[in-house]
């Protein structure tokens, strides 16, 4: 858990690259209509609020970045607790990004990774596109060859 200054600091405004608007990073799950707003709106693939509902409550770790009331970032850290932990959710609204707020993400999950995962954990995300190169100023290197990342896709039932 993270210390009360931790928390403190974790609340505190940052601001932009520009002087306006503030964010506002904050140690939270968001809730399923916000998770879901954000995976669409910032080319996620999007998920059903059933999925939302029983993923979100899987939730080590989650930050949002908050701009006048808004969601308009957050990530999250699912896993056991113990052996495997797994980045994901990283997502900022397009009109937000370039303002280094995956940057400020990043940087809050790597701090709880830091404190809580034991020194054994495997720490693994799946990087899409140019956000390897951000995963990597964390640490992040590819796995291949020594092992390469797959996935197992379900498919929605047909309907007749």
């Amino acid at each position: 858990m993270p210390t009360q200054d931790e928390n403190e600091q974790a609340m505190q405004p940052m601001p932009a690259a520009e002087a306006s608007p503030l964010y506002q990073l904050i140690e939270a799950v968001p809730d399923v209509e916000t998770y879901c707003r954000l995976r669409a709106e910032s080319g996620l693939s999007p998920k059903t609020e059933e999925a939302a509902r029983r993923g979100l409550a899987g939730t080590l770790f989650a930050v949002q970045v908050c701009c006048g009331g808004e969601t308009v970032g957050m990530g999250r850290v699912i896993g056991d607790g113990g052996c495997f932990y797994q980045v994901v959710d990283i997502a900022v609204l397009p009109a937000h990004q370039g303002k280094g707020l995956g940057k400020r993400i990043m940087a809050a999950i790597s701090g709880y990774i830091e404190r809580e995962a034991p020194a054994s954990a495997y720490i693994s995300l799946i990087a899409d596109g140019d956000a390897k190169h951000l995963y990597a100023q964390f640490g992040f290197t590819p796995t291949a060859p020594r092992s390469e990342g797959m996935a197992l896709f379900k498919r929605a039932a047909q309907q007749p």
